[in-house]
């Protein structure tokens, strides 16, 4: 059984060169176009992510201003959050007009055939409706092409990872027709006045998901970690606000980072020694520099971005995993030695262990990890958008020259709980990618409206919930060109968009 398994894991523990493969196509003709697709007779190699587009709404408040509104202390937002701005709408968008905009600019940008694409799934939990997916109507952009796969993923701000996995899985499979996939992942996120508010945001990201891609899924390195909890939840379908229990779901998020960074080590493991111990290298960790530990394998991280703390603490949480696997390295010389007795549960809220191991991660952080903060730190949470959003920030920020060949770890949490630890490897150039996205002039273009505003438009939101025979009172004026937005909402709450000129 372990031969077998070693014949079947050791290409896509270490996939080759694509250009080095000789596939053999099937042609067969598309049923609902002139063109033809190709299913491949042997394994797909590099899938992951080809294309990229992010959404964020026009207008933003300033979290130093947001302070000043609030009457809380100076940098609460700013220091004690890590936020700098948050994206915010009105009741002109929703998220059909995210993800129309995300996905109609994906296409166009990237000159994406419509009848190419036979796969496409929306993570959100932002819901408009309780039964008629996002996909669907998303599929007003890809004209006579109905033959794609897919629906509406949702667990809190799980739901885009679980979609991209999910699609990753639909091209590995023997039901892929030789089509690429579009994953969409995006939320809105607001919060009732109070301490959470500030912790809100909204965007949305879309991906083209296919073969022969520069930034690859590496196969079989995941970790998940699933668990019952009330810690963030809607069960009132009359508000848009969540109730929140904020203490407990940091905990849980802790909790779920030690998990699937236990599981991402057991299952690289295995895979190791089904390998023979070839296993895939980046351009950092050597085992022979004392100074390294299991965390320096990857290059670079992005995370689900509920604040910036958050993730600041949370990477610091690997290191000290890290620490608990071999507290003797010399890296940990340091350390204070109560912190290797604690008992788990003490150890996901103590002080002690939360500052030394952020001591010792600062210039690691800073390197490998605050390039894919930009969008979080900017635009606030996006939910399912956000550790995506992450991914835009990090492609947008360092070079396609520094990340070849390295490897970026991906968190993913959402409440309830669902969350895993995946990793990518980027193999080709990623210039276009960040070009089409031209991350930082379009952030630079928002418009920062003072907290007085951003509170009344939110309040305009609350009271267009679930209203029918409605029209926006939002102003069109605020959206940018290019952008979908909401006409009206009929007597039967069908609702009618237009695109901004």
């Amino acid at each position: 059984v372990a031969a077998e398994l070693r014949l079947h894991l050791l290409p896509l523990y270490d996939p080759p060169n694509p250009s080095q493969i000789a596939l053999k196509p099937i042609y067969f003709p598309h049923p609902t176009s002139h063109l033809s697709h190709r299913i491949m007779s042997e394994r797909p190699q590099n899938i992951g992510i080809k294309a990229i587009e992010i959404y964020f709404p026009s207008q933003c408040v300033d979290q130093a201003e947001l302070e000043k509104f609030d009457g809380v202390s100076t940098g609460k937002y700013t220091i004690g959050l890590g936020q700098t701005k948050m994206s915010f709408c009105d009741d002109r968008e929703d998220i059909y007009s995210f993800a129309l905009t995300v996905t109609a600019n994906l296409l166009s940008k990237y000159k994406i055939d419509p009848n190419s694409i036979g796969r496409l799934e929306v993570g959100t939990e932002t819901l408009l409706d309780k039964s008629k997916s996002v996909k669907s109507v998303l599929m007003q952009l890809f004209g006579s092409n109905s033959n794609i796969e897919g629906v509406d993923t949702i667990n809190a701000c799980y739901g885009g990872t679980n979609a991209f996995l999910n699609s990753v899985n639909w091209i590995e499979s023997s039901g892929w027709d030789g089509r690429d996939a579009i994953v969409v992942a995006g939320d809105i996120a607001l919060y009732a006045k109070g301490n959470a508010r500030p912790t809100g945001g909204a965007g949305a990201v879309a991906m083209l998901i296919g073969p022969n891609a520069p930034v690859v899924v590496e196969p079989g390195l995941r970790g998940s970690y699933m668990q019952h909890a009330y810690d963030f939840y809607k069960p009132d379908l009359t508000s848009e606000y969540p109730i929140v229990d904020g203490h407990f779901s940091i905990s849980c998020y802790t909790e779920a980072v030690d998990a699937c960074y236990k599981a991402y080590n057991e299952r690289e493991a295995t895979l190791k020694k089904l390998a023979n111990g070839h296993a895939n290298g980046n351009g950092v960790a050597k085992e022979e520099d004392a100074s390294n530990t299991p965390l320096d394998r990857f290059d670079y991280m992005t995370f689900h971005a509920p604040t910036c703390k958050l993730v600041a603490k949370s990477y610091a949480r690997l290191l000290y995993n890290d620490y608990l696997t071999n507290p003797t390295a010399a890296v940990f010389a340091d350390v204070p030695a109560t912190i290797k007795d604690l008992d788990y549960k003490t150890s996901v809220t103590d002080k002690t262990v939360e500052k030394t191991f952020m001591a010792l991660t600062k210039a690691r952080f800073a390197a490998r990890v605050q390039p894919s903060n930009e969008v979080p730190t900017m635009c606030g949470n996006m939910y399912c958008g956000s550790v995506w959003g992450g991914l835009v920030s990090l492609l947008s920020n360092v070079s396609s020259a520094d990340l070849q060949g390295k490897r970026i770890g991906v968190f993913s949490y959402g409440s309830g709980l669902a969350s895993s630890l995946l990793s990518l490897k980027v193999v080709g150039p990623t210039d276009e990618l960040a070009q089409a996205v031209d991350l930082k002039t379009r952030l630079a273009a928002r418009r920062t409206v003072k907290p007085e505003v951003y509170d009344e438009l939110c309040e305009l939101r609350k009271k267009a919930h679930l209203q029918k025979g409605y029209t926006p009172a939002g102003s069109a004026e605020t959206v940018a060109a290019g952008t979908y937005y909401l006409e009206e909402v009929d007597e039967l709450f069908r609702r009618k968009y237009a695109v901004k000129a």
